[in-house]
């Protein structure tokens, strides 16, 4: 299979080339205002990799274009840079894929498409109740039952939100970088404010998970990602893998997903309304 997954966040775009079911390369764009030429040139990049087909009278690229998005915005630069530069469609998960993962949530339509890939990438490999913990723009600590159903989780705000609320709505609070704090006992303001929002952190995740595990009677498997999920991972003993792009596997997942129901409807069809009728025997 040839396939661009593109994971298209709240500010930043990754974009994966597989060609054969390997993955070539992976870009992480950020959502600066040079998004659009590097993205641009990203795309055109990528399918150019995508081998021609084999089958086709004139010569065509055997490969798809799947996105998952929360920036309805960037996905309209998404769809009109593929049609200008590529001359192709980009089937979008939640549209033209089916959600890959069932849900026990209100409205799944509401839900993020990134946190329920993600869900369902995590459940593919774990095969039984696992923690979603997604340390990006936002932090969203997800969990997905024994029988690879979504739940729910928590949403709160990501590192850099957090600083700038602090900055925003305070008289001489700085804006601050965020690093791993030297200390809990922050010595200055940055080494302070660093210090709150890296032990607000873990604390959240731990009694998240807690709280999960108090629902479940056990103890799930923890998987982090997201870019943040790096600063953290190594002060989260319960965490038991650290995957930083587990939305674009999760893209990968939903359209194998899509082909697999869709060829099984497509037998169904062919068992239920076949398209020739038996020869009636000639006469002699």
């Amino acid at each position: 299979m040839n396939l661009i997954a593109i994971d298209i966040g709240n500010s930043r775009v990754k974009v994966a080339l597989y060609c054969d079911d390997e993955e070539k390369w992976l870009r992480s764009i950020p959502g600066d205002p040079a998004l659009e030429n590097t993205l641009r040139q990203t795309l055109r990049e990528a399918w150019e990799r995508i081998p021609l087909s084999k089958a086709a009278a004139e010569p065509i690229r055997d490969g798809v274009l799947v996105a998952s998005s929360v920036k309805p915005v960037w996905t309209d630069l998404l769809e009109k840079l593929v049609r200008e530069e590529l001359n192709e469609k980009v089937l979008l998960v939640g549209r033209d894929i089916p959600l890959p993962i069932e849900t026990s949530v209100d409205n799944p339509l509401e839900v993020g498409t990134d946190r329920l890939i993600a869900a369902a990438a995590a459940f593919a490999v774990v095969e039984d109740a696992v923690v979603v913990a997604d340390f990006g723009t936002a932090v969203t600590i997800d969990l997905v039952d024994e029988s690879g159903v979504f739940v729910g989780g928590t949403i709160s705000p990501g590192f850099e939100m957090a600083a700038k609320a602090l900055q925003e709505n305070t008289a001489k609070l700085p804006r601050i970088t965020m690093a791993k704090p030297i200390s809990p006992n922050g010595a200055n303001t940055v080494e302070a404010i660093r210090s709150g929002l890296y032990y607000s952190a873990l604390g959240l995740l731990e009694t998240v998970c807690r709280k999960f595990a108090e629902q479940l009677g056990r103890w799930p498997q923890v998987i982090l990602t997201g870019g943040g999920a790096a600063l953290i991972r190594d002060d989260c003993e319960f965490v038991d893998s650290y995957v930083p792009d587990l939305t674009v596997r999760g893209i990968i997942i939903a359209y194998k997903k899509y082909l697999y129901e869709k060829a099984e409807i497509e037998q169904l069809d062919r068992e239920d309304n076949p398209k020739w009728e038996k020869k009636k025997p000639k006469k002699n």
